[in-house]
């Protein structure tokens, strides 16, 4: 028998995650966009536009930090990120 070239190969399945895990990651999405939004507000009531300062004030090079502020991706240790930026910087989040 030989396989047709058009055809891809099969590619192994995910694992499907549990409820429990979906609530999980949906609440560190949250988390992560009220954490995003405190900070990014924080910035612009400083003043600080450019990547390297926005880079200087959260603590990391400016390109590191600019992505962590516009990621839509979920990542994990972002949520982890974000807090310690946030503190850095004295910026108190409701409900977190």
């Amino acid at each position: 028998m030989s396989q047709h070239s058009d055809q891809p190969p099969p590619s192994p399945e995910k694992p499907k995650q549990s409820a429990e895990e979906r609530r999980i990651r949906q609440e560190d999405r949250l988390t992560a966009i009220r954490l995003r939004m405190a900070i990014g507000r924080e910035l612009d009531e400083r003043g600080i536009t450019t990547p390297v300062a926005i880079g200087a004030a959260l603590g990391m090079p400016g390109v590191e930090a600019i992505r962590l502020l516009i990621r839509h991706q979920w990542r994990e240790g972002d949520v982890a990120l974000l807090q310690a930026v946030a503190a850095r910087l004295g910026v108190q989040v409701p409900g977190l």
